[in-house]
């Protein structure tokens, strides 16, 4: 008898009710390591023998490459192996998973290190209702498409970064964000996507998703990823393969220390890079920058405090020459920040890289009431752009609805349009010549070229915005000063030469220290 196949609502309450069989026992913010292994693992026991079934119907026997990715599942470790154990459940759990890992090359680390065997954690009792919970349905393909299971899969990451609080970032981007960073970039069939800090794989989906929206082939995308966290990076390779994606590649590293992704010596070059790096990281080798064997200091070497230019380089390293395109979510302080002037200048007067830059409202970083924007980045800008910028004032086009923050298909829309048009919109976009950003130091800040209803009104902005606003203004405040202190250098005799157009000392030295106070504060 052929079982029932089951609703999208019926499966996401199914997998949010494993979650909660974990409340009180562990912090929310593990759910995810020990829930996605489980479910991954009933998923290829659940699919492994429903394949061998028909293969027994066909042709009346199994061989290994009945089975997607030529799967082999060893005696003892199936689902039903671990559902027999009635003590040290975590322990078969653990040893189950390794022995399919180790069996299974392409699986090897997938299922991640969460400490299984630590009863103090998740007594027998609690992982025996988890099983036998997960027991309830079955996720064969014939019940659970790869399609309704990516959907609840990429449900259950937004469930856990919502319990999960500042952690989140780490591996849940804004997904309507997400989406709009990929219709500016307009993949292509067959092209190839890199994401340097890849999170959960939402962004590299999104690029799949975005092309079979469209009815164009999207399978045959070339995906690949690299991220710093164990159980994260398990959680993009689970993602991806959960969508039924098999042409992928996850890998765990650090990219800046250590970039996976090497061709001939040098950095693999992509046609779409899409990322939301991690905001200004303070503790990455700042020194081992200085003399970067892949030429990733090409704009400068960043502050130790911010390592956010230190991404940016090599993601612009990244890109193929001809094809090659990005968009990077950031905060809007890499867009003025004094500190990172030198680099930001040679960004756009000495490779004219920046193609457009997007502002967009605040609390779109996850859990953080930052204004976020977008900086779009492309190796062969058309001659029309060429040495200019295109600036969205976008702040306005942000919806809050039960303490969450997104972009509405319109206003994704609008975004879209005004990028493809690269013209002026009177307080929304603006194109800007090089030029001018030289005149205004190098800065990229939005509001200098377009400005919104909502920028005028300084109190719906953060409090962390005004602040990085204030001392970036002090800074040019004091250096404008100096350099009016050089101008109006003299040994005056009296004060009579304050009637001949020129400051006395004393006014000079009152001005100095009164400026000197004011940054101080």
């Amino acid at each position: 008898m052929t079982t029932p196949t089951i609703t999208q609502s019926e499966l996401e309450n199914y997998l949010w009710g494993a979650a909660t069989l974990l409340r009180g026992y562990i912090d929310a913010g593990d759910y995810k390591q020990f829930i996605f292994p489980l479910l991954f693992f009933k998923r290829l026991c659940d699919v492994y023998d429903e394949e061998a079934e028909h293969a027994k119907a066909d042709h009346g026997a199994v061989f290994r490459e009945d089975h997607w990715l030529e799967l082999e599942i060893p005696d003892g470790s199936h689902w039903d192996d671990v559902r027999q154990q009635a003590t040290n459940v975590g322990m078969a759990i653990q040893s189950a998973m390794r022995t399919i890992e180790s069996t299974n090359q392409e699986l090897f680390g997938i299922f991640g290190d969460a400490p299984w065997t630590n009863k103090q954690r998740l007594s027998d009792a609690t992982l025996r209702d988890l099983i036998e919970h997960f027991s309830t349905q079955e996720l064969s393909l014939s019940r659970v498409s790869e399609d309704m299971l990516g959907q609840a899969y990429e449900y259950l990451i937004k469930k856990f970064a919502d319990d999960s609080g500042h952690t989140a970032a780490e591996f849940y981007t804004n997904r309507t964000v997400v989406q709009l960073m990929t219709r500016l970039l307009e993949p292509q069939t067959g092209e190839s996507v890199y994401d340097p800090t890849c999170g959960s794989g939402g962004m590299l989906l999104a690029t799949a998703m975005e092309l079979r929206e469209q009815g164009k082939e999207f399978r045959n995308l070339r995906l690949y990823g690299q991220e710093i966290n164990l159980i994260t990076s398990a959680m993009a390779r689970m993602n991806l393969f959960m969508h039924g994606f098999e042409d992928f590649e996850i890998i765990r590293g650090n990219t800046l220390s250590n970039p996976y992704f090497i061709r001939d010596d040098e950095l693999r070059q992509f046609d779409i890079i899409l990322a939301n790096p991690p905001y200004s990281i303070k503790q990455w080798d700042r020194d081992a920058w200085v003399n970067d064997s892949f030429g990733r200091n090409f704009l400068g070497v960043p502050p130790q405090g911010r390592a956010d230019y230190a991404f940016l380089q090599h993601i612009l390293k990244s890109l193929k020459p001809m094809s090659g395109r990005a968009a990077i979510l950031f905060p809007h302080g890499v867009l003025f920040r004094e500190e990172e002037r030198d680099m930001r200048t040679r960004l756009v007067e000495d490779f004219d890289l920046v193609e457009c830059v997007i502002g967009l409202g605040p609390n779109l970083f996850y859990n953080s009431p930052m204004e976020a924007c977008i900086m779009i980045c492309r190796r062969n800008k058309d001659s029309k752009r060429q040495n200019h910028i295109l600036f969205i004032n976008a702040l306005d086009l942000v919806t809050r609805r039960q303490a969450q923050s997104f972009l509405e298909p319109e206003h994704i829309e609008e975004i879209v349009q005004a990028y493809r048009q690269f013209e002026d919109i009177e307080n929304f976009a603006k194109v800007v010549k090089v030029d001018e950003i030289l005149k205004n130091r190098g800065s990229l800040s939005i509001q200098l070229y377009v400005r919104s209803s909502l920028s005028d009104n300084e109190d719906e902005r953060p409090l962390d915005a005004v602040i990085e606003d204030w001392q970036t203004s002090s800074k040019n405040l004091r250096q404008s000063m100096s350099e009016l202190f050089k101008k109006l250098e003299y040994k005056p005799e009296t004060d009579q030469s304050s009637k001949n157009g020129v400051a006395p000392k004393n006014m000079i030295e009152e001005i100095r220290d009164t400026n000197s106070e004011k940054v101080e504060e």
